[in-house]
């Protein structure tokens, strides 16, 4: 076993083990099911930006069309909960194919104003759809039982079936990551030019891992709807695929844990805030519920320019800077390098 699948092995065995213990801590369990929802989906926001280096402003499609499908499958036709997620993902599947398969030959700012575009045309399909609510949206979703046999009516049985499938994912995309395909998105996103030059077809690579971000975040807008029961507009609105670009560069953008705890972060101050109410400064009243995405949005700033890595990759660049110097400087000393993506075929 290598070093970094020792290491990504017990990140996810410490991931599993403190998800499991939280609800015993006193925190909500509906608390809880909102955070590992928005983690996953930015966990597949993750895979493709933090790794392949675009910047892609249309996962919202992806995540609402998933909380969508995954509600009406289980609302209207009975469908249980491991085949309501299935159907979401195979919904962001197919339509991060189609977006991928416009958007995936144009680079920087084009790529994510493509995406944009496109995301939009979701949206406004969403707003006038019959089987999506509208305005409304789909609310009262069941929890049915899983494969018939588990009851998921218990918040915490629930939980437990989420963080499983959140694990899964992230367990998956490591995996991915360390194989030989991992090691051909990084070295696009370094030098592009090089990996044409070796005979990788790139736009092949770059498709494959949008459409598999596309289909996690499908599955992550249907855990969202079975977690919380309902499915809206604003699951499937750009603002939303704002909300997965600053929790990822909150925690971390291109780390296995960054996305996770910038999500947990987000969703934290989210609930905190709406909570406190109006607050009294000299003569002034100000209603902070009705200012979440501005202190958010100053909070970020002020995380992006004080950890331009993120809070987990300053606290990973800290620990590398700390075994660098602990290191012998001679040329026995073990020296860091990039297996050649040639080599890892």
């Amino acid at each position: 076993m290598t070093e970094s699948v020792r290491t990504s092995t017990v990140l996810l065995l410490g991931l599993f083990v403190v998800g499991f213990i939280a609800p015993y801590t006193g925190l909500y369990a509906q608390f809880l099911m909102k955070c590992v929802a928005l983690a996953l989906f930015a966990v597949a926001f993750n895979f493709f930006t933090g790794n392949v280096g675009l910047l892609s402003i249309g996962h919202a499609a992806f995540f609402g069309m998933g909380a969508y499908v995954a509600g009406y499958v289980t609302k209207e036709w009975g469908a249980t909960p491991e085949l309501a997620l299935g159907v979401s993902l195979l919904a962001g599947l197919a339509i991060g194919v189609v977006m991928g398969g416009m958007a995936i030959r144009r680079q920087g700012i084009y790529f994510a104003m493509i995406t944009l575009a496109l995301a939009q045309m979701v949206y406004f399909f969403c707003v006038q759809a019959p089987f999506t609510g509208a305005e409304d949206g789909l609310q009262r979703i069941p929890r049915r039982a899983l494969f018939g046999i588990v009851d998921l009516s218990d918040d915490r049985v629930m939980y437990l079936f989420v963080l499983a499938v959140l694990v899964a994912v992230v367990w998956a995309f490591q995996r991915l990551m360390e194989a030989p395909f991992g090691q051909v998105l990084l070295a696009i996103r370094d030098n592009e030019p090089r990996a044409i030059s070796l005979g990788y077809d790139v736009q092949a690579y770059k498709l494959s891992a949008f459409a598999m971000s596309a289909a996690a975040a499908g599955l992550a807008g249907g855990v969202k709807a079975l977690t919380l029961g309902f499915a809206g507009l604003p699951d499937a609105h750009w603002t939303q695929s704002g909300n997965v670009i600053l929790m990822c560069l909150l925690g971390g953008l291109g780390t296995p844990l960054g996305p996770i705890i910038g999500a947990i972060l987000v969703v934290t101050l989210e609930s905190k805030l709406s909570g406190v109410g109006v607050i009294q400064l000299g003569s002034l009243s100000v209603d902070l519920s009705t200012k979440v995405p501005i202190i958010i949005g100053l909070i970020f700033m002020v995380c992006v320019l004080l950890f331009r890595r993120g809070i987990v990759g300053e606290v990973a660049a800290a620990f590398q800077a700390a075994r660098a110097r602990r290191a012998p400087s001679s040329n026995d000393g073990k020296v860091a390098k990039r297996v050649d993506i040639a080599a890892a075929d």
